[in-house]
């Protein structure tokens, strides 16, 4: 996988310079202390050429606070959303080396309010103080000011892949989350290319200066935010675009939030926390939305508030569909996002396997699965390659999502499979041994919109996806019979009174009441307790009793209760509710008599207790029947085995 030029060289660099921080810091706390120092190079870097006009006008500012006026003034000057009013650089900071802290503090201090809050979400203060009193400050300092990172030397792109193979190996450090951080690029790539293509390419072709706003929930080092820019611009560069995020760790906000300050593309709507339950924009929609949340991230800690929103406020709210379990809540950013869509948007996301299929039909996320189809909002899945992220190896799928699907996919949901369209990495970094070539991100997104005649697509009704659970009753049939079980309930005495009496049977409860009786009689009394518990061990199936009738009708045995999946009718979707209920008891009679009563024909369906489910067997639509080699040809094998084993146990002299 091919990076920026000089990438390596300056990770690398960076790297060599946290070897200081050992002995005075713990590993795990090098990045905390590495990153903030990059962004504070970097930022330092970009302001450099216009740093003595900025002073110059600041000074004739005089020493009074800075209002909204003068801060406008300065960013005009400086050329990019912040600045720096300290008359010191990160290389002058070094020239009084006993007071290189308070030169640090001092230049820090002198930054505009968005750029400072960037370095103190690091706790940078208390960082600078402990490598002073380690006697490091100085070296670590004279190190990141010989590293060259202004834009000249680095583009941003190339501080992406630097920032974010640098969490990467710090995070591996300290065990962190998979996918909590970053996402591949060519997997960003792929993403934004799946969002904007088809009619949604064609929007932007050809228009003067459409506005479009892009948002990610959980936008890490804002990666995903950045590329769908970029690529907005490629499809027309009068295109007005206007960025939005949310990230819940304090270090990757502040390396997005920099990163935006730098390119002065909206740095205040990089907001900090935790979107599903501070959502930083609750009346705002958004035209394109794309996210790689964590998954198998458990959500329990926060799940209080998602669950009173569900409650009180249903689909009027983020969460109306339902909750998944608390051990994976991707399917809340899903769900999140569908609730920011204004007319013609759409959504991408990437996805573990788990929402595919995970929850029975009734459970949180097949209710999700059943509202998303239903609403005829998921246009297409990718199946991505394995091993294509740095802290885990599972398999990954690109959700696409929108709420204004083109006439040819109306009612149907598009499967691509590229889970073999991979080239292996020359050298593998942490999990990740597999990317997506440029040419392997231009096929899919071919396969996936134009939709060729080819293996590897499925263009699926929306139906295909759902089912009904119907569960399947057999009668209750039973003999009443002294069993052991049934002794060991009674007292001393009416045991050994009744041990002859074992194996006795009878066809009713009735009539084995009747021996109950003179149980009861034999042991000076039995509670009611114990007779129900007798009368329950007495109960024995038998397949050649006369059914249990309750009103007149058989009792149906919980032992042998089953309940089996069948698809839903063809063109259920388009039906109105009366007929659904029809189409769905039709097709489960039909099921009963059909797949069943051939074999158990006393059984019958309850159709109370029917579930409707949605699950999408991505793996079995693209399964391929492999037949088993000939039997002869196996033992033709052995045979030769056979042979060679005895040709070396002959040569050993056994």
């Amino acid at each position: 996988m091919s990076q920026p030029q000089g990438f390596g060289d300056k990770v690398a660099f960076i790297w060599k310079v946290a070897d200081r921080l050992r002995g005075s810091f713990k590993p795990h706390e090098y990045g905390s202390v590495m990153l903030p120092l990059l962004v504070l190079r970097r930022l330092d870097a970009v302001l450099e050429p216009t740093k003595h006009q900025v002073l110059r006008q600041a000074a004739s500012f005089g020493t009074k606070k800075l209002g909204p006026g003068e801060d406008i003034i300065l960013k005009g000057i400086a050329g990019v959303p912040f600045y720096n009013t300290s008359p010191l650089t990160f290389r002058t900071l070094l020239a009084d080396d006993k007071n290189i802290a308070d030169n640090l503090h001092a230049y820090v201090s002198g930054l505009s309010p968005a750029a400072y809050e960037v370095i103190e979400r690091y706790d940078f203060t208390g960082k600078v103080a402990r490598m002073e009193a380690a006697g490091i400050l100085y070296g670590v300092l004279s190190d990141f000011a010989d590293l060259r990172v202004g834009p000249d030397a680095v583009s941003n792109e190339a501080m992406g892949h630097i920032f974010e193979e640098l969490l990467r190996k710090f995070s591996e450090m300290s065990n962190e989350t998979a996918g909590e951080h970053y996402t591949p690029r060519e997997v960003i790539r792929l993403v934004v290319d799946l969002l904007l293509t088809g009619q949604s390419a064609e929007a932007l072709e050809g228009v003067t200066m459409p506005v479009r706003t892009v948002y990610d929930p959980a936008a890490g080092t804002g990666g995903m935010l950045t590329a769908a820019m970029d690529r907005i611009h490629a499809l027309n560069s009068t295109a007005k675009v206007q960025v939005y995020g949310q990230e819940l760790n304090p270090e990757t906000w502040a390396i997005a939030r920099s990163d935006l300050l730098i390119q002065d593309v909206g740095a205040d709507n990089m907001a900090l926390g935790n979107s599903l339950t501070q959502d930083a924009y609750p009346h705002t929609k958004f035209d394109y939305m794309l996210a790689n949340p964590p998954y198998g991230v458990d959500w329990k800690s926060y799940a209080k508030p998602i669950a009173d929103e569900a409650a009180a406020l249903g689909f009027a709210g983020r969460f109306g569909a339902g909750l998944p379990r608390v051990s994976d809540g991707s399917f809340l950013f899903l769900q999140h996002m569908l609730s920011k869509m204004k007319s013609g948007s759409r959504v991408g996301i990437v996805l573990s396997g788990s929402p595919l299929f995970s929850g029975g039909a009734g459970s949180g996320e097949s209710e999700i699965r059943r509202w998303i189809i239903e609403n005829d909002w998921l246009e297409g899945i990718v199946a991505l390659p394995d091993q294509m992220f740095y802290n885990t190896g599972i398999s990954t799928y690109v959700w696409i999502l929108t709420n204004a699907k083109p006439a040819h996919r109306a009612g149907k949901v598009a499967l691509i499979d590229g889970r073999a369209m991979f080239t292996r990495m020359r050298k593998s970094l942490g999990d990740k041994r597999k990317y997506l070539s440029e040419e392997s991100i231009d096929e899919l997104v071919h396969l996936y919109d134009g939709l060729p005649d080819d293996a590897r697509v499925k263009m699926l009704p929306n139906e295909t996806f759902g089912f009904q659970r119907v569960t399947i009753e057999r009668p209750l049939r039973r003999r009443w019979k002294v069993t052991d079980e049934v002794l060991a309930l009674l007292p001393d005495d009416a045991r050994v009174a009744f041990t002859g009496t074992r194996g006795t049977s009878v066809a009713s409860e009735k009539e084995f009441r009747a021996i109950l009786g003179a149980m009861a009689a034999a042991a000076g009394g039995l509670t009611a307790q114990s007779q129900r518990a007798i009368l329950k061990a007495a109960a024995v199936y038998d397949e050649n009793a006369a059914p249990i009738l309750k009103k007149g009708a058989p009792e149906p045995d919980p032992d042998l209760r089953d309940t089996e999946n069948i698809p839903l009718p063809a063109g259920y979707l388009a039906m109105a509710d009366e007929q659904r209920a029809k189409a769905l008891h039709a097709a489960a009679e039909a099921h009963l008599h059909e797949e069943i009563r051939p074999y158990v024909a006393d059984a019958w369906i309850d159709h109370s207790k029917t579930k409707i489910g949605y699950e999408i067997p991505f793996t079995r639509q693209f399964y391929v029947y492999t037949p088993p080699r000939p039997v002869d040809e196996i033992a033709g094998e052995i045979r030769k085995l056979e042979a060679q084993i005895q040709d070396w146990m002959e040569g050993l002299g056994l």
